[in-house]
């Protein structure tokens, strides 16, 4: 099976490090991920997708904020789809991403798991800042 020009297969350097990476996230180790990216989507997607990275770690931002960050703040719900469409989630921190008065909404996987993902982060955050 392929994923664009990637072999999937388990020994490829760039499934390695990404594997790695995201182990040290999930113990709270790392803030800031450091694989080769390049999703496939519009340009308007690809728009929305980098300034998720701009997020900063263990922080939030609104549809509205990310709209107003890629020029277009009438464009919260392009945005918001966009942002559904995220084929890097945790890499291109989706997750991040909250409603206008602070509410979690809208992750793929479940807004239980935006909520752990917010708590791992701001835990991380703590112990770097204390």
């Amino acid at each position: 099976m392929r994923l664009g020009t990637l072999k999937l297969d388990q020994r490829h350097p760039i499934l390695v490090e990404t594997e790695r990476q995201l182990s040290e996230y999930f113990a709270g180790e790392r803030i800031r991920f450091e694989v080769p990216l390049e999703p496939r989507g519009s340009e308007f997607q690809k728009r929305v997708w980098s300034a998720l990275k701009e997020i900063p770690f263990g922080k939030t931002r609104s549809y509205l904020d990310l709209a107003k960050t890629i020029g277009l703040p009438k464009a919260s719900r392009a945005v918001g789809a966009a942002n559904g469409k995220n084929p890097l989630s945790i890499i291109l921190p989706c997750h991040r991403v909250v409603g206008a008065n602070g509410a979690l909404t809208g992750f793929a996987v479940g807004l239980e798991i935006k909520a752990r993902l917010l708590t791992l982060e701001a835990r991380a955050v703590e112990r770097v800042t204390s």
